[in-house]
C-alpha cells in the first residue's frame, strides 16, 4: 500500500542486503520506522513485543524466522527448537503454527545444506500468496459492499462500516483482510466511511487501521470501544466488518478483545457482522471456540500505561491507574458463529457454520 506516495509492505526480504525488514508497529501511527530482523531471536521478539502482530503477518514473520534459523544451524535436532521457539510467541495466531509446519513439510527428508534455501523460497511464497489471497478477500466484500450501496445510496449519503482493532495491510503482508474490501470500495468510488474503534488496550484502531486509512484517503472516524453500540441503534452503522485470529470448522470467531460485544450489538440492531479472513486463518481441527482456542493474555501494563507523544512530540508512557490496582490483559475473546452473518475469505463468502465451512472445505480441496 502506499505511506506518501510510496509503496510498502509490511514485511519484505532485501535480496540485495540478503535483509529481512518489517515496519516497527509499537511506533505507528509516530513514527513510520523500518526494523531489519537479522535472526530468530529478532524474528521472535518482534512477535511477542508486536512489532508485527495480526494472524497472517505473523505467520509470514515466522516463516521467515524459520529460515533465518536454518541459515545458521539446518540441523533436524535445531528445526525442532526452532519451531518450539517460533511456537511458544503467541498462542492465539493460528497462521503461526501453520506458517512454521508449512516450512517443516518443505524441508522434511531434504539434504541440510539445501534446507535454509527451500525455506526462503517457501517463505517468499507465503508472502507473495498472501498478497494475492487478501486481494481476493477484498474483491468478495466489495462486492457485497456494492450491494449494500444499492440499498442504501436512494437514501444517504454514504455507507458507514464499523471495524474493530487493525484488520488492514499491516496485519498481512498487503492490502489486508477485513480492510481489504474497504480499500476495493473506495477505490471504485463508493463513498464509505469507516468508524474505527480505538481497541484498548494497545489501540491498534486509533494507531494503525486510522493511519492507514488516512495515507489511503479512505473517510473515517476514531470512536471509544463503547461507542459502537450506539451508532448501531442510532442508525449510523450499516455494516461490521472485522478480521479473526483463529476460526473454527463450526464458525466460532476468535478476534481482539472486544470484537463480541460488536456482535452481540449487531445482532441486536439486525445488522450484518460479516468476518473477512484468508484460509489459512481456519483451524479445522477445532470445533467449540469457547472451550478450545487458547486465549493470550498479555502484561498487565498494557491496560495501566498508555503510550503516545506528548505535546514537544516525545513519546512517552502515562499510567491511567491507581497505583494499586492491579489489571488483566485478555488479549482476545470468541464470537459465537450463530453472531455472525458470514465469512469473506479469498474464496468466496460463506456462511459462518458447520455446513458453511464444510462447503468451503470441499471447495478448497478440489
Amino acid at each position: 500500500m502506499q505511506v506518501d506516495g510510496k509503496a510498502y509492505r509490511s514485511i519484505w526480504f532485501d535480496h540485495a542486503q540478503q535483509q529481512l525488514n518489517i515496519i516497527d508497529q509499537t511506533v505507528l501511527p509516530h513514527q513510520l520506522r523500518v526494523l531489519s530482523l537479522p535472526n530468530v531471536d529478532s524474528v521472535c521478539y518482534a512477535i511477542r513485543s508486536m512489532q508485527v502482530r495480526g494472524a497472517p503477518l505473523i505467520g509470514a514473520t515466522a516463516a521467515y524466522g524459520m529460515a533465518l534459523g536454518l541459515k545458521a544451524d539446518a540441523s533436524p535436532a535445531a528445526e525442532q527448537r526452532l519451531a518450539e521457539q517460533l511456537l511458544a510467541t503467541r498462542p492465539t495466531a493460528v497462521n503461526l503454527h501453520w506458517a512454521v509446519q508449512r516450512i517443516r513439510g518443505v524441508i522434511a527428508d531434504q539434504p541440510v545444506c539445501e534446507r535454509a534455501e527451500l525455506a526462503f523460497t517457501e517463505a517468499h511464497l507465503i508472502c507473495e500468496e498472501d498478497v494475492k489471497t487478501c486481494s481476493h478477500i477484498g474483491d468478495h466484500g466489495l462486492r457485497l459492499i456494492e450491494s449494500l450501496w444499492q440499498e442504501k445510496q436512494p437514501l444517504q449519503a454514504q455507507l458507514n462500516i464499523l471495524t474493530h482493532c487493525n484488520a488492514g495491510w499491516l496485519a498481512t503482508v498487503d492490502w489486508g483482510t477485513a480492510i481489504a474490501p474497504v480499500y476495493k470500495a473506495h477505490n471504485a468510488g463508493i463513498p464509505v466511511h469507516v468508524w474505527v474503534d480505538e481497541t484498548r488496550p494497545r489501540n491498534q484502531g486509533a494507531h494503525l487501521t486510522a493511519w492507514e486509512l488516512a495515507h489511503h484517503g479512505v473517510p473515517h472516524t476514531v470512536i471509544c470501544d463503547n461507542t459502537g453500540g450506539h451508532l448501531m441503534q442510532q442508525g449510523m452503522v450499516d455494516l461490521c466488518l472485522v478480521g479473526s485470529d483463529r476460526t473454527t470448522a463450526h464458525g466460532d470467531v476468535c478476534n481482539k478483545i472486544g470484537t463480541y460485544l460488536k456482535a452481540l450489538a449487531a445482532k441486536d440492531n439486525q445488522l450484518p457482522f460479516y468476518v473477512a479472513l484468508p484460509v489459512s486463518t481456519i483451524d479445522w481441527q477445532m470445533k467449540n471456540g469457547l472451550q478450545e482456542i487458547p486465549i493470550e493474555q498479555r502484561d498487565a501494563d498494557e491496560v495501566i500505561w498508555v503510550q503516545g507523544v506528548d505535546k514537544q512530540e516525545e513519546f512517552s508512557s502515562v499510567r491511567i491507574t491507581p497505583a494499586e490496582s492491579s489489571a488483566c490483559n485478555y488479549a482476545f475473546d470468541v464470537t459465537p458463529s450463530r453472531l455472525v452473518t458470514g465469512l469473506i475469505t479469498e474464496a468466496g463468502i460463506v456462511n459462518a457454520d458447520v455446513a458453511g465451512l464444510k462447503q468451503l472445505h470441499e471447495q478448497i480441496q478440489n
